[in-house]
């Protein structure tokens, strides 16, 4: 069943065309534009179709007014000329491109180095289309993994694997849940806690616990969850119990934030309890979407009747992918951006990001409207809410007028024990600058008397309005 659906009006409708998008004749054939739900019957000259679908995509929203998006929306033109050179790549095919399968494991080795494996050459990993596929791989691995010690017991109707995680976590853990039949146990928020608690997180785990999920910065507000406290809770339980139970750090953003500008945050594979580690590409990874990374400590932890492998040039490359045929493009561009930064260039651009992220929630604050639940100091993302006495609106208001100005800007309420919280929230990115910040504070700062205005908040439903979609 198709998710986008055309109408019968729509899918009938007869438009017109400017003249002037025929290549030699003006009005030769172009009294029509051609149908948009069906095939046309014949083909048009390529600047003509160029020409259609690139007024339509005018009406998109600018990609780098969104500040609702992680993923990075600004690379250099030289990231982008490779990335030309290699679309038409396939990054399964290692026999035939041996030299992008390289460059995939060599970012897998740089990974591993960067998350403190033990030893990483020993650590295994693959690049996925983006977090979600990692998070998914991961998943697959702890349930196997748990499978494979509990087969005098497994399956069986009475035993249900089950998951540990927050409420915060992104949709992608809900939807392995689902599709692998795996329990999701979920702590709860509580007051202004707004993420994974280790002691509860702990007390949910049994005998069928396959893992626990952390967040290396929730995407409700920025927030790391505490990885190190976390794996302290779960070895205290193993002493009590002999439950010994792997921990999977979900780092979609942070995993390419801390290891540059918080490093003496113990998170990574420093911790022996962390059995894998994802990350987004994509993300402040610093590559167009979509590619993600899969990282498990060793060979141990990823169990080998899930791995593929092929043979290239004599050597052996093991893969293990949801998606089979995808271009190599994304994982030449994140070597080139590993290759291009290093470890002092990716400090800097991280270090750049946060300082505006936490300058601009400074300044939203001292407009005196707003109540910051976080700075911006740990992920470079900070979320606000309306002040108590503030009554005239909300934050859907806000997030509707400053869409007027060109900003996206999410307004989405909290979940399940914190769903009387409504919030905005801002992603900072390489690209967003300290000119784009003042831009945006001017804008919201420009609106507010119209909103004080306001006999009360306009938005009638709140689920309905909120832009909080990842």
């Amino acid at each position: 069943m198709p998710l986008h659906k055309g109408t019968r009006k729509t899918a009938g409708h007869r438009r017109s065309v400017n003249p002037f998008y025929g290549e030699t004749d003006p009005v030769s054939g172009m009294t029509e534009a051609p149908p948009t739900h069906r095939l046309p019957d014949s083909p048009l000259p390529p600047t003509t179709a160029y020409q259609l679908v690139h007024d339509e995509l005018m009406l998109d929203g600018n990609s780098r007014l969104n500040l609702a998006t992680f993923v990075t929306t600004w690379m250099e033109p030289q990231a982008g000329i490779l990335m030309g050179e290699c679309r038409d790549k396939n990054m399964i095919d290692k026999d035939e491109y041996p030299r992008t399968a390289e460059l995939e494991r060599r970012c897998v080795a740089m990974l591993a180095d960067l998350w403190n494996s033990p030893d990483p050459s020993a650590s295994v990993g693959c690049s996925t289309t983006g977090s979600s596929e990692a998070c998914m791989l991961a998943g697959m691995a702890l349930k196997r993994r748990w499978a494979m010690r509990n087969a005098d017991r497994y399956p069986a109707k009475d035993v249900r694997p089950n998951l540990v995680m927050g409420v915060n976590v992104q949709v992608c853990w809900e939807k392995f849940c689902n599709f692998w039949e795996v329990e999701a146990r979920q702590v709860p928020m509580e007051g202004d806690r707004f993420h994974l608690d280790p002691k509860a997180a702990a007390e949910l785990c049994d005998e069928n616990t396959i893992g626990v999920v952390g967040i290396l910065g929730s995407t409700f507000d920025g927030s790391y969850e505490p990885i190190a406290e976390l794996c302290a809770a779960l070895d205290e339980l193993q002493e009590r119990t002999g439950l010994d139970v792997p921990v999977h750090v979900d780092g979609a953003s942070g995993a390419m934030i801390a290891p540059f500008v918080d490093e003496d945050l113990v998170w990574d594979f420093r911790l022996p309890r962390v059995s894998s580690i994802n990350t987004s590409g994509h993300k402040y990874g610093l590559v167009y979407p979509g590619v993600g990374w899969a990282l498990w400590r060793s060979a141990v932890e990823l169990p080998e009747e899930l791995v593929f492998r092929v043979n290239y040039l004599g050597g052996d490359m093991p893969t293990f992918a949801l998606n089979f045929s995808r271009p190599g493009a994304q994982v030449v561009a994140q070597y080139y951006t590993f290759l291009r930064l290093g470890r002092e260039g990716y400090r800097a651009v991280q270090q750049t990001t946060r300082d505006v992220a936490m300058g601009l929630a400074r300044r939203v604050e001292e407009l005196g409207d707003f109540t910051l639940l976080t700075r911006g100091d740990q992920l470079p993302v900070f979320a606000f809410t309306t002040a108590p006495s503030v009554t005239s609106y909300d934050v859907f208001d806000v997030s509707r007028r400053m869409r007027e100005h060109g900003w996206l800007l999410p307004a989405y309420t909290f979940p399940e024990n914190r769903e009387d919280l409504s919030v905005l929230r801002v992603v900072c990115r390489n690209g967003f600058s300290t000119d784009l910040a003042d831009l945006f504070v001017e804008d919201l700062q420009r609106l507010l008397p119209d909103l004080r205005r306001q006999s009360h908040p306009q938005t009638h439903d709140k689920d309905a309005a909120t832009s909080f979609h990842h």
